[in-house]
């Protein structure tokens, strides 16, 4: 698939995993959350850390550096440190494999 990058298959981010992938120089973290997926750019607005090796509370990361969540379905910021929500990025399936892009 033209610009779009190989996360993998369902058989390899089962329900309650996350897989990292880079598009250019995008961190995304894209998340299997009870079978659907989302993908938001791994890096927390507050302070620039990785997000994806935060805990995972239903569909909010946490940073585990400063406390901040992110909503992995929007984006969105549910609790400071941070305020401006993180990047989310389209994911689709083809043919048994899960892809994403940095589309902005």
């Amino acid at each position: 698939m033209n610009g779009w990058v190989r996360v993998g298959t369902r058989s390899e981010l089962l329900p309650g995993e996350h897989r990292i992938v880079w598009d250019g120089d995008t961190a995304i973290a894209v998340y299997n959350i009870d079978g659907d997926l989302y993908a938001i750019e791994d890096v927390c607005t507050h302070d620039g850390g990785e997000l994806a090796d935060g805990p995972l509370i239903g569909f909010e990361v946490e940073c585990i550096r400063h406390g901040a969540r992110f909503d992995v379905r929007t984006g969105a910021v549910t609790c400071p440190p941070a305020y401006e929500p993180v990047a989310t990025f389209p994911v689709r399936e083809d043919e048994g494999a899960i892809w994403t892009q940095d589309n902005r």
